[in-house]
C-alpha cells in the first residue's frame, strides 16, 4: 500500500501533523518516486533495512519486501500516525520502531542487538543529512547499502571530483568507504510541504577493501587541510606533520586539500605516522 497526496493530507489532518520546518520535514507525496526508490535500493525477501526519519511511514510500506525493518523517527507527533500506517500495510510485525534522535545513537551498540549485514534506505531530514551521514560511514560498517533521499547540494559534496569547488571533506569520507553516485534527480513538487530546493537521491556501497591507513590520523590531516582551503598544506599542515612527509608522500607541499585524491590523503597520512596495519580496522 503506497499513499498519494490524497492518503498523505487525510493522515496529516486526522493527527493534526503540521510539518516541522526547524526538524526539516518534507514529506514524499508520489508513490512513484516510492517505487523508484525501492527499486534502486534492489530490496529481497532476506534485507534488514534501516530506515531514518520515517515519518509517518510513506516510504516505510514501500520496504515490505524486506525481511526486517527498523524505522527511526524523532517527532513524538509523528509516532501514533506512523504505528496507524503500519498497522493498516500489516508491516507492524516485522517493523521495530525506534523514537530516537538518530543523532544520539551509538552504533555500535544499535547493531551488536541486531546483527547481520544491514541497508539503509531514507528520505532523510535536511537538517542532519550530511553530518548523519558521514557518521554511518565512520561508526556503521554493518551498513552496507545506503539509499537515501538528500538535498541537491548534498549529494553533489559527497559525490565531488578532486579540484572542484564542492570537493571536501564528505567528498573524501564517502570515497574511502564507499562507491558514491547520483542515481536519481528528485524535482521539489512531489513533497509536501514544497521545498525551495531540489533533491537527489544519492547512493552508497561500502567498499570492501579500504586502504589501510589509520583512519583518525587521516581524518586529523583532512580537517586541518579543508579547515583552511585556500591556504598551501605546508602552512595549513604545518602543527600535523613534519616537512619531510610531504616528499615521503609524493605531494607537493604548495598543494591546497581540494588538489589531493583520496589515495593523496591516505599517503599523506602514513607518511605522517599513520602508517599501514596487518588488519585495517574501521572507527
Amino acid at each position: 500500500m503506497l499513499m498519494g497526496n490524497r492518503e498523505i493530507q487525510s493522515i496529516l489532518d486526522r493527527h493534526s501533523i503540521r510539518p516541522s520546518r526547524s526538524l526539516g520535514q518534507n514529506f514524499v507525496t508520489d508513490p512513484n518516486i516510492i517505487r523508484k526508490i525501492v527499486r534502486l535500493a534492489e530490496i529481497g525477501p532476506t534485507d534488514q533495512i534501516l530506515e531514518i526519519g520515517a515519518g509517518f511511514g510513506a516510504l516505510t510500506c514501500g520496504l515490505n519486501e524486506a525481511k526486517q525493518i527498523v524505522a527511526v523517527e524523532f517527532d513524538r507527533y509523528l509516532i501514533p500516525a506512523l504505528k496507524e500506517t503500519l498497522t493498516n500495510a500489516e508491516m507492524l510485525g516485522k517493523t521495530e520502531l525506534l523514537h530516537k534522535d538518530a543523532m544520539d545513537i551509538r552504533w555500535s551498540e544499535f547493531f551488536a542487538m541486531r546483527p547481520g549485514q544491514w541497508k539503509m534506505v531514507s528520505n532523510l531530514p535536511y537538517n542532519i543529512s550530511s553530518t548523519l551521514l558521514i557518521d554511518l560511514l565512520d561508526h556503521a560498517p554493518q551498513i552496507t547499502e545506503i539509499l537515501v533521499m538528500v538535498q541537491r547540494e548534498v549529494g553533489e559534496r559527497f559525490t565531488a571530483n578532486v579540484g572542484t569547488s564542492n570537493y571536501g571533506i564528505p567528498s573524501v569520507k564517502a570515497q574511502y568507504w564507499a562507491e558514491v553516485s547520483i542515481v536519481g534527480q528528485i524535482p521539489p513538487k512531489v513533497f509536501f510541504p514544497v521545498p525551495k530546493v531540489n533533491s537527489v537521491l544519492l547512493k552508497f556501497s561500502r567498499r570492501e577493501n579500504v586502504e589501510k591507513v589509520n583512519p583518525e590520523v587521516m581524518w586529523r590531516l583532512v580537517k586541518a587541510g579543508f579547515g583552511q582551503r585556500r591556504k598551501m598544506l605546508r602552512k595549513s599542515l604545518k602543527n600535523h606533520i613534519e616537512n619531510t612527509a610531504f616528499s615521503s608522500a609524493g605531494i607537493d607541499p604548495k598543494s591546497r586539500p581540494q588538489d589531493l585524491t583520496m589515495e593523496n590523503w591516505v599517503s599523506l597520512a602514513i607518511a605522517a605516522g599513520g602508517g599501514r596495519k596487518d588488519e585495517h580496522k574501521q572507527q
